[in-house]
């Protein structure tokens, strides 16, 4: 497959920075033909940094959001029996599944997740405490669930 021509060869880094502003996309594409060309020099490596570092905050931030509704439903389904659903199942196994997806792409996601689970059972304690009119004190404070229970698609209290 040919190598894509840059949209404009007379761009050197201080347009590429103005690219940037001015449209994104433009800028990602020339940025990434810049790399493949090995054009080092003339790469916005303020701005790539900038990008590559949001890349990986986009991605724990997945984790932690994917986390705290596995949480959160584990406990609904513990402390409501009553209000049990499949909703709550499919919920509970979709973010799962999520979680097994960033895990696949991205392994040291686990360490994170081990690093988060502590500050991520808090916000799902008090969400489920909100969702369900249950007082917060019904919640145990530190999580009943290892992160092995979290993790498995089969687990359900």
């Amino acid at each position: 497959m040919p190598t894509k021509k840059l949209l404009d060869p007379a761009l050197d880094t201080q347009n590429l920075k103005s690219l940037y502003d001015r449209d994104f996309m433009n800028w990602v594409e020339t940025t990434a033909q810049l790399l493949k060309e090995q054009k080092f020099a003339a790469l916005d490596l303020e701005n790539l940094i900038e990008e590559i570092e949001g890349m990986g905050r986009s991605n724990k931030s997945a984790l932690r959001s994917n986390l705290i509704v596995v949480l959160m439903h584990l406990l609904k389904w513990q402390y409501q029996v009553d209000k049990r659903s499949n909703s709550w199942k499919f919920t509970i196994r979709e973010h799962r599944r999520r979680l097994d997806e960033d895990f696949e792409d991205s392994p040291s996601l686990k360490v994170y997740c081990l690093e988060i689970l502590a500050k991520c059972y808090q916000n799902a304690r008090n969400l489920a405490a909100d969702e369900t009119g249950l007082n917060l004190r019904i919640f145990p404070v530190e999580s009943p669930f290892s992160i092995e229970q979290v993790l498995d698609s089969e687990f359900l209290p």
